[in-house]
């Protein structure tokens, strides 16, 4: 298992981020970014929210940093660990809006993109954008087929019953031959969009039970991550086997990555607690080895006329 970072600074979630947060800025995100790749962490990540409505935002947090140009700047900034979309809202892009803006991204950090893609679940953000809401699951299957079929191609092509497209360039593209795909969610509904389409399933706010459980009765492809986050911050200097527990139980539940947030008082703090983490998951043998670019064998499937799915499956709700 490896472990990868849910970014500080960028995204201030009520109850996982530590108040130093609430002043740092691109700087200290940066730099933790370089510690983390210097110390061989698997990725860091960028959430997506345009606007989330006031009373919303008691819930679910208010700061969202924009994840392309969050990840574009810390490209510049790092070499290797991988950059994740954790994650995107499928209708609120057009596909090839996806596939250009994030295959630039790829291009750029040298081939280090993980798109995670989630259906999304803020009524009132849709109905601001102008997209959508009642059928956005039906709508993400066929995102993440046109996606699949687009992805890494300078001339994409896609016939589907809500993206239809053909005879366009692409130019620049994800230089991954199979960007990977980590699909959000928490529903067998969004498990299923994961083995059927991604390369990878990250699930929020359920029992770690209730995950190991799902995915131990899933069939799932080879290879394929298990993204499972850890709820709540550690703290590997203050509570280090607390911290060693945590990343057990979620290895043990099936994950191959692990999510992490990491309790910190400043960013100087932060960047100790990255050092601290990284000796305890070694000596509990996690994998900080280079993180190998995504050399699936498995290509995109050509030009399609359709969502590659289950037909049935497309009336279900997200």
């Amino acid at each position: 298992m490896r472990i990868g970072i849910v970014s500080p600074v960028v995204v201030r979630f009520p109850g996982t981020y530590s108040e130093w947060e609430t002043g740092a800025g691109a700087d200290d995100l940066g730099r933790i970014a370089e510690t983390a790749d210097r110390l061989g962490y698997h990725h860091l990540t960028c959430s997506e929210h345009v606007a989330v409505p006031a009373e919303a935002a008691r819930q679910r947090g208010g700061a969202y940093w924009d994840p392309l140009a969050t990840l574009g700047y810390l490209a510049a900034r790092t070499r290797r660990i991988r950059l994740a979309t954790h994650v995107l809202v499928l209708g609120y892009h057009h596909p090839l809006e996806i596939a250009k803006r994030y295959g630039t991204l790829d291009l750029i950090s040298g081939g280090r993109l993980t798109l995670g893609l989630g259906v999304g679940s803020l009524e009132e953000e849709f109905e601001l954008l102008g997209v959508p809401f009642e059928d956005r699951g039906p709508r993400a299957d066929e995102a993440l087929a046109a996606l699949r079929a687009s992805l890494s191609r300078r001339e994409p092509e896609f016939h589907g019953r809500y993206y239809d497209y053909s005879g366009f360039v692409v130019e620049p593209h994800a230089v991954q031959p199979r960007v990977p795909l980590w699909i959000g969610g928490q529903t067998r509904r969004s498990l299923r969009r994961a083995t059927t389409h991604g390369d990878g399933w990250t699930p929020f706010g359920l029992p770690l039970e209730t995950l190991a459980t799902m995915v131990r009765e899933a069939e799932l492809p080879d290879p394929f991550d298990v993204v499972f986050g850890l709820g709540r911050p550690v703290d590997p200097s203050g509570a280090p086997d607390a911290a060693a527990r945590a990343l057990e139980r979620v290895r043990e539940a099936g994950a191959t990555v692990a999510a992490v947030y990491v309790a910190a008082t400043s960013a100087a703090h932060y960047c100790d607690q990255l050092e601290t983490l990284r000796a305890l998951g070694t000596a509990i043998g996690l994998d900080f080895s280079p993180p190998a670019p995504a050399t699936n064998p498995a290509t995109a499937p050509g030009p399609t006329t359709g969502p590659a799915t289950d037909p049935a499956r497309l009336g279900e709700d997200a």
